[in-house]
């Protein structure tokens, strides 16, 4: 009977005797088998001890031969199905990784333990299954694969045609999957027997693409009948235009049966025999039926061992898929790099962390100076929102905060952990169409594993009280009874309130129409902190605010004043969105992005353009998941779920010396600025 690995127990690890450079060397997969209760060294293994080794690869040997001489039991490690943006070659670390005692997925000569759990688990549990639909549903909607570094609107061969899969030249997955070189010419002409007059294209390898390792076809297979596709294509695009799938032993193959298709295979791979595929070569072992969501279920949930970076800790498949996407769109977006202008000095090193970590990005002080260098190197042009570069520059992509910012205040020069890019406009402005609006627009179509994220963000967002700043927060005074109105201010010259708001002046007149409309309320008005800090404009005397409310909360953390009041009136502000989040009423007298969707009782004028009717959790997705973009500390994408927990945890860097320094002399200016505006 074959040991079993030992449960993961990081405190009391098992060893794990390596003789492969990629097992000793490789940080990730060091950190990985750690946390999984191994210790990864080198020299001969003991009574208790376990070998190392790396799949099938050309150093297996070595461990094989020192498990035959000892008698110790071999753990077969290999990447997870989702792996990283770009290949290993590359230096890439992996999402997760395949940990085997019985052996190696993709070598068809003896079960391996993903095997046995497609023999054998029962995968009959409803929520497992559950899972395993949403996260096909999110992978296919995310184009995801096991490397990403391609564009999903990057074009297409013309449908119909017939897809046949080529991989790399001399993968073990081949020659251990029951198949061999002369299997990938074989597959050719079937395909172009079984579809006479049928296009056929060929998708190259992405390591092939690259030039890092040769495939099995090549230019001469090329005809007016076959095309060679070398191009970094979506594989759920491509697949979606296909009529037939071919494949050795491809993961292609795996994500095809995702994609409706029920692809022809000339190997063994893993997912071949379980009455998903048309075998040319079965396993006479492989009997069971299996449906998609169960190999799912198996291949992704239950085999692999997942890794999350950001955490630094084993996870679930779903927060693996998180980190996933995060990377992935960050290489997407980032990748033919940036020329910015119109960005503070004091925030250039920090978006340099956060853009330019693919392509360098660029700074340039005048418009024309960023237009033409944007257009000499191929980058992309940003520019921060609301500054006037912002005007002369239409054609830039606009920066601005995100709705889960950080631990301080803009004002203050902390840095953005969350930033929305915009190519049609800025959600602030209701003048213009903003590509939050169309999320949101489409928000009511997303599939129920969006919502579900959607929906757990936002409990866990109320349940640690994050908000968008995260000041600490004095206690909230004692409250008057009665029927509580939440009056947040708003900084007076900011680009948002002068642009949402054709029919409010500003603060006292926003006090003025809330008591006007409720007279008989308790109205509790809540600064907003910049002002408060005296860092921006829009102060009101007190005795001014309390001829129209009961109450000044002053610094008081706004998400136990929104929990403790029954509704908020706003003009534009943020907390009116954290209202929503938090199930109060919200009134708005402006039109910032959350209103005008069936949500809010809107005072001011609605774009007719904003027709849809998303549910809560729709605009939450749409808002803090698909239009942001987040960064740990040190600049490196991550999904917000990552960010909210840093947030909520208060952890917080101490300012460096010279920032504390800026912020003294900027308020000293902003004061001297008042007191020339008095005399």
């Amino acid at each position: 009977m074959r040991s079993q690995p030992p449960p993961a127990d990081p405190d009391h690890p098992r060893r794990l005797c390596a003789y492969n450079g990629g097992l000793l060397a490789r940080r990730r997969v060091r950190r990985i088998l750690e946390l999984a209760g191994w210790q990864v060294t080198a020299g001969l293994p003991g009574p208790e001890d376990w070998v190392g080794v790396w799949g099938r690869s050309p150093t297996a040997w070595r461990g094989e031969w020192v498990a035959r001489r000892t008698g110790a039991p071999i753990l077969r490690v290999e990447d997870a199905f989702l792996r990283s943006v770009l290949p290993g070659r590359i230096g890439e670390g992996p999402l997760g990784l395949c940990l085997d005692s019985s052996g190696v997925h993709f070598d068809s000569s003896a079960p391996s333990d993903l095997e046995r759990l497609l023999a054998d688990h029962p995968l009959d549990d409803t929520a497992l299954m559950d899972r395993a639909r949403a996260l096909i549903a999110r992978i296919r909607r995310a184009h995801l694969s096991k490397y990403n570094a391609f564009d999903p609107a990057a074009p297409l061969p013309d449908s119909p045609y017939v897809l046949v899969i080529d991989q790399a030249r001399g993968d073990a997955s081949i020659g251990h999957g029951g198949a061999s070189a002369a299997r990938f010419r074989e597959m050719l002409v079937f395909a172009r027997t079984e579809n006479p007059g049928a296009r056929i294209v060929i998708k190259a390898h992405p390591e092939t693409a690259l030039g890092r390792r040769p495939g099995h076809f090549d230019a001469s297979d090329e005809n007016p009948q076959v095309t060679l596709l070398r191009a970094p294509v979506s594989p759920w695009a491509l697949l979606e235009g296909a009529t037939a799938v071919y494949t050795v032993s491809s993961q292609m193959g795996f994500e095809a049966i995702f994609a409706g298709h029920r692809p022809r295979v000339f190997g063994q791979p893993f997912y071949a025999g379980w009455g998903l595929t048309q075998d040319e070569n079965p396993l006479p072992r492989r009997q069971r039926k299996l449906s998609r969501a169960q190999l799912f279920a198996a291949a992704m949930i239950l085999y692999p061992t997942w890794y999350d970076p950001h955490r630094d800790r084993l996870c679930e498949a779903e927060d693996a898929l998180n980190a996933l996407e995060a990377a992935t769109r960050a290489w997407r977006e980032d990748r033919a790099g940036w020329v910015a202008c119109g960005i503070s000095r004091w925030k250039r090193r920090h978006m340099r962390a956060r853009f330019g970590r693919h392509r360098r990005l660029i700074f340039r002080h005048r418009p024309e100076a960023a237009l033409g260098t944007a257009e000499r190197t191929g980058r992309r042009l940003m520019v921060w929102a609301s500054r006037p570069e912002a005007a002369a520059l239409p054609q830039a992509v606009r920066l601005e905060d995100g709705f889960l910012r950080s631990r301080g205040l803009g004002a203050e020069l902390t840095p953005p952990l969350s930033l929305i890019a915009d190519d049609l406009g800025i959600h602030y402005d209701p003048n213009h169409e903003s590509r939050l609006e169309r999320l949101i627009e489409a928000a009511s179509g997303l599939p129920p594993a969006c919502l579900e994220r959607a929906r757990s963000l936002r409990r866990m967002l109320v349940a640690t009280g994050t908000t968008k700043y995260n000041l600490p927060g004095a206690p909230l005074p004692e409250l008057p009874a009665g029927r509580r109105i939440l009056v947040p201010g708003q900084v007076e010259d900011d680009a948002g309130l002068r642009r949402a708001t054709p029919l409010c002046g500003g603060n006292l007149e926003l006090l003025e129409r809330t008591r006007a409309a409720n007279p008989d309320a308790v109205i509790i008005y809540k600064p907003h902190p910049d002002v408060e800090a005296g860092l921006r404009s829009g102060a009101l005397p007190p005795e001014t605010v309390l001829r129209h409310a009961e109450l000044i909360a002053s610094g008081a953390d706004p998400a136990a004043l929104v929990t403790a009041c029954d509704e908020v009136w706003t003009i534009s502000s943020l907390l009116g969105f954290e209202a929503l989040l938090r199930g109060r009423p919200v009134t708005c007298l402006g039109t910032p992005f959350y209103a005008g969707w069936g949500l809010t009782q809107d005072l001011a004028p609605v774009p007719p353009r904003r027709r849809a009717r998303p549910s809560l959790d729709a605009l939450v997705h749409a808002a803090l998941i698909e239009a942001p973009r987040y960064f740990d500390p040190s600049g490196r994408p991550c999904p917000p779920e990552a960010v909210l927990e840093l947030l909520a945890s208060g952890q917080e860097e101490a300012p460096p010396p010279l920032r504390r320094l800026a912020v003294v002399l900027m308020r000293a200016r902003l004061m001297r600025a008042r007191r020339r505006r008095k005399r």
